[in-house]
């Protein structure tokens, strides 16, 4: 393997490990045994385990904003776009029921842990803040975009966590046609608030 291909699989095991037993919990050695690499090929690509935990909070930085550029292309309007957001529930469900949510999971660890990189695993939902509040000012609510951005994305953190507590499916489709229907309403809204201007003119 190459250079690079090395440190990408480090990355990538790192990551997956960090998700489902937590960064205090995974050891070199663990993520070494996954790559098959030796203890001196490992700490020739990293010093340090917080050297790898940047390594993978700028991957899913990256992963992330990848996924949001996609919904971009994909989406027909802004509400469209939101349901892609909330849709990931439905999509990442198996992963939420056993491990939860991987963004939250790892903040609240970090916080836990007073890590000095919590400011950066931060940026993971500071992205999502900040492409909801564009989303909902193009969907004509640029008053309350952010309070609305805030909302999505501290109720959908609410589901997950309450999905990996309670292995509850049928819960986590339950939540997400009522966010779902919570956007149709939104998105009622906006209208009739323009259909208001306009009549105003």
């Amino acid at each position: 393997m190459s250079e690079k291909t090395t440190r990408d699989h480090i990355v990538e095991a790192a990551d997956d490990l960090f998700y489902r037993r937590g960064f205090e919990h995974t050891s070199f050695s663990d993520i070494a045994d996954v790559v098959q690499i030796s203890r001196g090929n490992f700490y020739y690509h990293f010093k340090t385990k917080d050297e790898i935990l940047d390594a993978v909070i700028n991957a899913r930085l990256a992963g992330t904003q990848r996924m949001l550029d996609q919904w971009e292309i994909e989406g027909n309007d802004p509400a469209d776009r939101i349901r892609s957001f909330i849709n990931i529930l439905i999509a990442n469900r198996a992963e939420i029921k056993r491990h939860g949510c991987p963004i939250g999971t790892l903040y609240s660890e970090l916080a836990k842990l007073n890590h000095r990189s919590q400011a950066e695993a931060n940026r993971l939902f500071t992205l999502f803040r900040t492409w909801l509040r564009r989303q909902f000012t193009l969907l004509g609510r640029e008053a309350d975009a952010d309070a609305l951005a805030m909302h999505l994305l501290a109720r959908s953190q609410g589901v997950a966590a309450l999905a990996n507590a309670f292995h509850d499916e049928k819960f986590i489709r339950q939540e997400v046609n009522q966010m779902i229907d919570w956007l149709a309403s939104c998105t009622e809204s906006a209208v009739s608030h323009g259909t208001r201007k306009l009549a105003r003119r």
